[in-house]
């Protein structure tokens, strides 16, 4: 009995530090995750009031990839903060030139404030549910990475070829799978899969950025239209 009685001490205390860390798990992440867009949105405003240039197709992949290899490099590390802030705040900077040209359209000021409204809308209901039921959507694993290597090989493909049907099919895969990546990092940390706060911030960050450029590209199509 007393061993039985151990046992379950010890299974408890497991079950409650598991909890513990998983909650500090989210809530750091959620700090950062506010931070890095305020932060981000500065920098894209920044950049709409200079009237920056955009970056260009290279610079903005080589960009990216750089900032995202340096991050989880550094993930354990001190610099991991500053690798996360130099991150979102270059895609701020690459989205500046994007909003510039929307606002630059008939209704483009009403495209971006939907867009960020419904990208908001998608995050918190998504979120919730997920914190609700506590589902595991770690199965999701290599669909959304497969998808994600289809799209960005066929944006690609649009930008080169020049081809708008073909780019509004990819912001539509897009909206769908940053929707479903949502699910999955929040799923992993609230189910203990992720257990750095950092990774888990920029998994979310980048959802969110690829959720609201292809809302706004979608709606701008429906505003165009008109």
């Amino acid at each position: 009995m007393n061993q039985t009685l151990a046992h379950s001490t010890r299974t408890t205390g497991s079950g409650w530090g598991a909890t513990i860390a998983t909650h500090r798990v989210l809530r750091n992440t959620y700090a950062l995750l506010s931070m890095t867009l305020l932060f981000s949105a500065a920098v894209a405003a920044l950049s709409v009031a200079l009237r920056l240039p955009t970056p260009g197709l290279i610079i903005t992949l080589a960009g990216y990839f750089g900032l995202l290899f340096l991050v989880h490099k550094q993930q354990n590390s001190g610099w991991a903060i500053p690798a996360v802030f130099a991150l979102t705040g270059f895609m701020g900077y690459t989205l500046g030139p994007v909003l510039s040209m929307h606002l630059a359209l008939p209704g483009g000021a009403q495209t971006i404030a939907l867009a960020l409204g419904a990208t908001g809308v998608t995050f918190l209901a998504l979120s919730a549910w997920v914190l609700a039921t506590k589902r595991d959507f770690s199965f999701m694993d290599g669909f959304l990475f497969a998808g994600m290597v289809i799209a960005l090989l066929a944006g690609l493909a649009a930008v080169f070829f020049q081809m708008p049907a073909l780019g509004l099919a990819v912001s539509a895969m897009v909206a769908l799978l940053s929707a479903g990546m949502i699910l999955f990092e929040t799923s992993r940390i609230v189910n203990g899969g992720e257990t750095n706060y950092v990774l888990a911030t920029v998994g979310l960050f980048v959802s969110l950025f690829n959720l609201f450029t292809s809302l706004m590209s979608l709606f701008g199509l429906g505003g165009s239209s008109d």
